[in-house]
């Protein structure tokens, strides 16, 4: 919930208009405590504890115009993001800052969203596996994961209006801004459909910033009763390269209650003659007041896509978070 609201006159300037508009700024947060174990490899990495942390201010307001402004900035310590997999590189290294955006909207024009940091594509909105990117958690530069598109710095995320009722269509852009070599704009479109009860269906598909690059997301869920059912499919491919790769997640949930729910999932992750990286995890929570204790045991197989010993894993994690 917001913490503090503070009143504010803006000017919207940046949008050519010359009133000023009454609006309202809001700050929310979270913070969380982890303890995480990772057995196998060449040696047992052994307990660690670990602290999140993280900031929300989001503001809003009318122009005279009709049309609805609002601004996101996140601050996160500890969110900087790998330039890529194989380097220790970092993207605002030390810096709180983390994703900051404005979204011009109206009803009948949709919205426009501008991230000036941490924006998604159409495709990459979807890329996250139904079973939560269990390969992440390793956080190892080897280990082969799903290839990402589009989104970032600087990109557009444009909704439509509603066409029909439960059904959602998306529009992505990210310019090439740097200008080097082999580098291209980004785009891509999406749609979801939640028309039918307990129903959501997303379909995505773009073009990636390195070129001949492409990608294809497809996701699905249905819940019944305290049971949800979970199904994705993303497929990277790079012409020319054997660096295509396609994931495969499903996930069962089963909600013991308003508090306490449990699930299992999985994820396979095929990339050209590597070794299939397959990862599996059961996690409970329990929910209360703003707090949720979780736990969760995952295991992970090819880690790197070769069958070595080394590269076989096994982690558990408890975690406590606390939204405010």
């Amino acid at each position: 919930m917001n913490i503090k609201k503070i009143g504010l006159t803006a000017l919207a300037g940046s949008l050519v208009a010359t009133s000023a508009f009454a609006g309202e700024m809001s700050v929310s947060g979270g913070a969380s405590i982890s303890l995480e174990h990772i057995n196998g490899g060449a040696a047992d990495s052994g307990k660690s504890f670990s602290m999140g942390n993280q900031l929300t201010f989001s503001g809003s307001g009318e122009l005279d115009n009709g049309l609805n402004v609002s601004l996101s900035f996140i601050l996160d310590q500890n969110d900087d993001k790998k330039a890529d997999n194989t380097t220790n590189t970092f993207y605002n290294q030390g810096s709180p800052f983390d994703s900051h955006s404005v979204t011009i909207s109206s009803d009948a024009l949709g919205s426009l969203k501008f991230s000036g940091e941490g924006g998604s594509s159409a495709t990459s909105a979807l890329d996250t596996t139904a079973a939560g990117d269990i390969w992440d958690a390793y956080d190892i530069a080897t280990t082969v994961h799903p290839t990402g598109i589009g989104g970032g710095s600087n990109s557009f995320f444009y909704t439509l209006p509603a066409l029909m009722d439960g059904l959602s269509i998306s529009a992505s852009y990210a310019p090439t801004g740097s200008g080097a070599a082999g580098t291209e704009a980004a785009s891509g479109m999406s749609a979801t459909y939640t028309g039918v009860d307990g129903l959501s269906v997303s379909y995505g598909t773009g073009d990636g910033s390195t070129a001949n690059t492409s990608a294809e997301a497809l996701k699905a869920s249905y819940a019944y009763g305290p049971i949800t059912v979970a199904y994705s499919n993303y497929e990277y491919d790079a012409d020319g390269t054997s660096s295509d790769d396609d994931t495969t997640s499903y996930k069962v949930s089963y909600t013991v209650s308003d508090e306490i729910s449990i699930s299992y999932g999985t994820e396979t992750v095929e990339r050209a003659a590597l070794e299939d990286v397959e990862t599996s995890r059961i996690s409970a929570s329990y929910t209360a007041g703003g707090m949720t204790i979780s736990a969760t045991m995952d295991e992970i197989e090819n880690m790197d896509g070769t069958t070595t010993a080394t590269q076989d894993r096994e982690r558990w994690a408890l975690g406590a978070s606390f939204a405010f």
